[in-house]
């Protein structure tokens, strides 16, 4: 996790407001920064702020090689194929760092094959200097963040890891521009124009959620078809995509809830950390109001698993201290993906100034892509909750994804999130549709059976029922709903604000977007609609209003 800021066209090139801008992410890598302009192209400016993760001598970016001394790159990012591509190719790599087998791969195969050859998580933009192209590309579930923003008339293309790198420049930019998240799956040619200025040539998407891979796997074909089970297969891709995830010179941790999400992760990880023989314990992170169920749950497995655990519990104050900053982190109103950072925003604060865990794995996407939502169970048909999936993943960077990158990287820390992985997600999304939907009001009972045998968790949390995060998170006496709406009842300023795009319906809603505005005024394209469930009628987001909640 770092971050990477760029410019291209901009009058004056390396001006004032680009240094404030590009200090705006600094809490993305704050173990090093670059910022220059390039003196062959004095209208193009890039910057990085360094986590180092691997390679702390020569991971430095932007990244020029000896040999191809006209390519440069800016990535945030892993790849985790990086050896196999050298080995492969035969690249003559210069570094350890992972990322410099982008620059190889695209000087031997283009840029069309480079983004689809690449296994691994991933925002960058590589210059060519002697083609005058600039190339920026997104891995395919959004797992890094990428902004763009793009002024035609003034001949203007600039991109960060978050928007508020590229707010002071968008106040200055035309009318017409346009700031937003880059797509996940897209890759953009632009053309450098003899005037300084940036031209777009054009836009591709090379990946929907569920296409198998293009790169060499990490695991064999051969190595699954010889598995009989289907569920034995499930389960050596999901620890394959936790294995590939090890690649780390820093300490390695796990968030903790107590879900089967992330106790499984958990699991997978301190069986590999064992195999692999690192030199300290996994530290497994929870965090609770008073009696919460997480808490507890988290605990058992952590005590089952060996973990160095660490339980995190915050009051009604600790929620009124950081829900502004939060809004801020996440340049999202959405109501649930706001509700369900505060606790993940308040353990990574913890983390960072607690322990030297700096990567941390998580559960995310497996709702997604295991169909783990309590509303599946109302799907009208199989082909319904399948194209559900696929629309969560394709959106998933807006919502959950969003959630776990912007909580941890606002305490450097950064995220590894195996359920997105390029083979198990093309594995579980081919799995007969039927048999991928909750059975008899069990969900990601597929999931679940694939570890029945492993003795990885206790079946208590194997078989644990799917709790809303922000519900779990919270007393048992007092939800986190409750907590938050007081808070705003003393916030909320008194008549209706009037707003573009998206409107809010609720006095929850409505303070989000006051907050929001406040950073990213007139940017409601932000968030394009409030994450709802599906099948189902309900006027909030939270699991706790569907019917199947309280059977549960």
């Amino acid at each position: 996790m770092c971050g990477i800021w760029g410019t291209f066209g901009m009058d004056g090139g390396l001006t004032p407001t680009c240094i404030k801008c590009f200090a705006e992410i600094v809490h993305r890598g704050p173990d090093a920064w670059r910022l220059e302009q390039d003196s062959r192209e004095p209208q193009a400016v890039l910057g990085f702020q360094r986590l180092a993760i691997v390679d702390g001598l020569h991971g430095m970016q932007p990244m020029r090689l000896h040999c191809f001394p006209r390519l440069t790159l800016i990535c945030n990012g892993e790849i985790y194929n990086c050896t196999r591509l050298r080995d492969q190719y035969s690249f003559p790599y210069e570094t350890n760092c992972d990322v410099e087998a982008i620059i190889h791969t695209y000087k031997e195969f283009g840029i069309s094959d480079t983004v689809t050859k690449l296994d691994g998580v991933f925002s960058f933009c590589l210059i060519d200097g002697e083609a005058r192209k600039v190339f920026i590309a997104r891995d395919p579930y959004g797992v890094r963040p990428l902004f763009k923003l793009h002024d035609d008339k003034k001949g203007l293309m600039a991109i960060c890891s978050e928007a508020k790198g590229l707010m002071g420049l968008k106040q200055n930019a035309s009318a017409g521009s346009s700031l937003g998240q880059f797509p996940p799956g897209h890759f953009e040619v632009w053309s450098l124009l003899d005037d300084g200025k940036i031209k777009l040539d054009y836009t591709e998407r090379y990946f929907t959620p569920g296409t198998p891979p293009r790169f060499v796997p990490y695991v064999s074909t051969e190595e699954v078809e010889k598995l009989n089970s289907l569920y034995e297969k499930t389960a050596l891709l999901l620890e394959a995509a936790c294995r590939k995830r090890l690649m780390s010179d820093r300490r390695i941790g796990c968030l903790l809830s107590g879900g089967l999400d992330s106790s499984l992760i958990t699991a997978l990880v301190v069986k590999l950390a064992k195999e692999h023989k690192l030199p300290y314990k996994i530290q497994t992170f929870a965090i609770g109001m008073g009696d919460s169920p997480d808490l507890a749950a988290a605990r058992t497995v952590a005590d089952y698993l060996g973990t160095e655990h660490h339980e995190v519990r915050f009051d009604e104050n600790d929620v009124r201290q950081v829900l502004d900053n939060v809004i801020y982190h996440l340049e999202t109103f959405d109501i649930t993906t706001i509700r369900a950072s505060i606790p993940m925003y308040l353990l990574s604060k913890y983390i960072k100034e607690n322990t030297d865990t700096t990567v941390v794995f998580s559960g995310e996407g497996a709702d997604e892509v295991a169909q783990g939502y309590i509303y599946f169970r109302d799907a009208p048909t199989t082909t319904a909750a399948h194209e559900e999936s696929i629309r969560l993943l394709s959106d998933i960077y807006l919502y959950d994804g969003l959630r776990a990158d912007r909580t941890t990287s606002a305490f450097s820390l950064e995220l590894r999130v195996p359920f997105l992985d390029i083979q198990f997600t093309h594995h579980y999304l081919n799995i007969e549709a039927k048999l991928r939907q909750p059975q008899n009001g069990v969900e990601k009972h597929l999931l679940r059976n694939s570890f029945a045998t492993s003795g990885l968790l206790p079946d208590s949390i194997l078989w644990r029922h799917k709790e809303a995060f922000s519900d779990g998170v919270a007393s048992v006496k007092k939800s986190l709903f409750t907590t938050i709406s007081e808070i705003i009842a003393e916030r909320l300023p008194e008549g209706d604000q009037q707003y573009k795009g998206l409107q809010p319906t609720s006095a929850e809603s409505k303070y989000y977007r006051y907050v929001f505005e406040k950073s990213f005024s007139g940017q409601h394209n932000f968030t394009p609609y409030y994450w709802m469930p599906k099948w189902v009628q309900v006027s909030d987001p939270s699991a706790r209003f569907i019917k199947h909640y309280a059977a549960t």
